[in-house]
This record gives structure tokens, sequence and C-alpha cells, in this order.
């Protein structure tokens, strides 16, 4: 394998554009949760619309702020990049290390939820857990040998991904808007819970719909014109999410009448049938498509984020070796490879219960990188631009009334995690270099 060692030699042309950046956005976002919430979303009636704008207005907030800094930052990393320019070593180390290890302790999961779409055309795999670790170990492997062979051909398999997983959804939307009947609408608030209420428990259903925006930031040193593609590949990126899941979720609404909806354990299929026969085939091979890009997402961003801090000197050097492709190989292998014992754990059962509760610390910090990248925005901005501090704030607020909604048993482990970090940080820096590494 070709090595252009920690230094990464320039390539001809970096190889991400906006729409690499912009798939990478919506293709992590837009993962196998959507073809769910519209149950899940279904005894809260019309106002779980509330709910939608409040986290779709409030995560535009937030990728406005993210777009400000990636402009301001062009160096590979994303959050860490900007909360280690802001507040220092440590606490950039413990975001990258948190959010890190919230990629590969949430791989193997979204690896496991493509087999379970998979049974649906062939059944016989429910029933057998060697033949579902197989599969899932070949599609992690297979995805990071993508990503390995160079950023380029991640981007366009990403790309790919993306858009052949908006085909069924925007036929969905198609058909709500021409065979959907507001008859099927449920109530405004079916259970006649306290509306401030319902719109706070929606808010919560429906903010986990929008995590993994700050993927389209995280590679920056990988980006042509980094500083104009970066904001709009973000920004068009949740707007784009946003549009899809609120006009997704009207659609289904429209088409499905609310007593079957609020049963259903596939709704886009029970939507789909005014398709015809091929609808609720071609929605199980839109979610495994849309579970497949989520995954290539989260493994390629998996490389990125070692690698940044690896060359920084924060991490031991091997992960900031990139071969000819620009691929960091090293933190790309070792990223897989805990994810793939993670992913056995799942099949042992006397070890189900410590994956599960890995996977419950990892939640905050995949909430943390967004709340401290509004804070580092903030103290940009609030002497210069106070529009853009009023943004970071709200930006804020809402992260943390995510972090909050977490509930408390997630933020304390989540917390344990994140202060793991620390040892790792002291006990893997690399020894001061006379010059700084080239990103």
């Amino acid at each position: 394998m070709s090595d252009t060692g920690t230094t990464g030699a320039a390539a001809p042309s970096k190889p991400l554009g906006f729409w690499g950046c912009w798939s990478l956005t919506v293709g992590v976002m837009i993962g196998s949760g959507i073809f769910l919430l519209p149950t899940v979303l279904a005894p809260y009636g019309l106002m779980s619309f509330g709910g939608w704008l409040l986290t779709g207005g409030s995560s535009i907030l937030l990728a406005l702020v993210l777009a400000r800094l990636a402009a301001r930052t062009t160096r590979t990393g994303g959050p860490y990049a900007y909360a280690r320019d802001a507040f220092g070593d440590l606490p950039g180390f413990l975001i990258a290390w948190g959010y890190w290890a919230s990629v590969w302790i949430a791989t193997p999961t979204i690896a496991l939820a493509f087999v379970g779409y998979l049974s649906v055309f062939f059944p016989q795999l429910s029933d057998n857990p060697v033949a579902q670790a197989a599969i899932a170990l070949t599609l992690l492997w297979t995805l990071t040998l993508v990503s390995i062979r160079g950023v380029r051909e991640a981007g366009l398999l990403q790309l790919a991904m993306t858009i052949l997983k908006l085909v069924p959804l925007a036929l969905v939307i198609l058909a709500g808007l021409i065979a959907g009947s507001p008859d099927n609408l449920p109530a405004a608030n079916p259970q006649g819970g306290h509306p401030p209420a319902v719109l706070a428990t929606t808010a919560l259903l429906t903010m986990w719909a929008f995590a993994g925006m700050e993927a389209g930031v995280i590679p920056a040193g990988e980006v042509r014109d980094p500083q104009k593609t970066m904001p709009r590949a973000i920004v068009s990126g949740v707007i784009t999410v946003a549009l899809v899941y609120i006009g997704s979720t009207a659609a289904v609404m429209m088409l499905v009448p609310a007593d079957a909806l609020a049963t259903s354990t596939s709704p886009f299929s029970d939507a789909a049938r005014v398709l015809g026969t091929w609808g609720p085939p071609l929605v199980a091979i839109g979610a495994l498509i849309s579970t497949a890009g989520s995954l290539n997402g989260n493994i390629f961003t998996s490389g990125q984020m070692p690698l940044a801090v690896a060359l920084d000197r924060l991490a031991p050097a091997f992960l900031s070796r990139r071969n000819k492709g620009h691929a960091p190989y090293w933190s790309l292998v070792l990223a897989t490879s805990i994810s793939s014992v993670l992913l056995l754990l799942n099949f042992s059962r006397g070890l189900v219960g410590a994956f599960t509760f890995l996977l419950m610390m990892s939640t905050l910090t995949t909430l943390i990188p967004l709340l401290v990248s509004a804070l580092a925005e903030f103290r940009y901005s609030w002497r210069t631009a106070r529009g853009w501090a009023a943004i970071a704030v709200a930006g804020a607020l809402y992260s943390v009334f995510a972090i909050l909604g977490s509930g408390l048993e997630v933020l304390a482990w989540g917390t344990v995690l994140l202060l793991a970090g620390v040892p790792v940080f002291y006990l893997g820096r690399q020894k001061p270099a006379a010059e700084p590494y080239s990103r």
C-alpha cells in the first residue's frame, strides 16, 4: 500500500466538492429511523408537526453555526477543530474522542438494521444469527475497503446512495400529494395532552432524526474551496432533510388512516401500497440503501476524526498515515475493528447488555459536539457580530434541551465516557515537532 506518511502529500485536486459534502450531511442524517417515525408520531396527531418545526428550525440554526465555523476553520475535524481552536487541546480532544467513540459504537447498530431490512426479502435470516453476523461484518468491511480505496471513491458512493435513498421517499411524498386524503389525517391532539408538553415530547422524538449534520464539515481538509463549499453544503443539506422528513410524514399520514398508522410496523410500506404491488418492495429497498448510506458515511467519518487529531499531534502518528487516495487507512481499520468486536458482542447472550450499555453511553457524545460548536461561535462573535452570537445562543439552548431530554442516566454515563478520554489524551500525545504537520 502506497503511503504518503503523516504529512498526507497533496493530490492535484481535493476529492470532495459541494455534492460530496451535501451527501455526507444528508446521507448520515437520513438513516433507518425515518421509516418508523410516522408510527411513533401518530399518537400525537397534527401537533407532531410542531415538533418537526421546532427541531427542524433549531437544526437549521445549528447548521448556520457550523457553516460559519467551517468558513473560519478549514482544517479536517469539524467540531473537534472548532473546539480546539476556541478552548484548547484537551477540550478539543475530548470532543473528538467522544464523537469517534459514538461512531464506532453506533456503526454495528446500523449494520444490524440493514440485516433486519434484508430479512424482508430473506425471512430465513431472522432465525440465523450466524448469517446475520456474517452479512453485517461483510457489509462493514466492504464499505471500509471502499473508504480505504480513497476519499473520492467513498464520496462518490455516498452521493449515489443518498440520491437512491431519496427516490422512494420522494415517490411517497408525490403519492401523498396525488392520492392522499385529508380525511386520513389524525386529530390535532388525539390524547388531549397539555400542548406545551406534547410539543416538548414530539421535539424529543424528532430531534434524533437530525443527528449527524456535522458529518459534512469533518473532512474539511479534503474539500475543494472549503470556505464556500462546506457552508453551502451543510445548510442546504439540513434544509433538504427537514423538507423530506416533514413532507414524508405528512404524506404517510394522508395515505394511511390514523388508527392503522398508530399500530403499523412499516408505515412507509403501508403508504406505498397506493403505488401498486411494487410499492412496498421499493420502500424496503430504499430502507436498505438508506441504512447502507448512513453506514458508509459513519465509516468514512470514523477515519477522518482520528486523522485530524493525529495531524495535530494529539494522537499516535500512525493514525495520520494516508495512501494515495488520501484515505487514513489505519484510522479506518482501527475503528471498523472495534465496531466488529462490538457487533459480535450483540450476538453473545451474556454480552448484549454490555453492548446496549455502550450505546447508551455514546448517546451524549453525539450531542456535545454541537453544543461546544455553538459555544465556540458565541466566543468568536459576541463582541463583533451580535446577530451570529444570538444564533449561537439559540443553537446552544437547543443542544442543552436535547442533552437534558436524553435522560439523567444517559447524561451520567456519557460524561463517564468523555472523562475516559482524559488519560487517553495524556498517553497518546506525540512529542512536540519543530514544524506543524501539513493538512
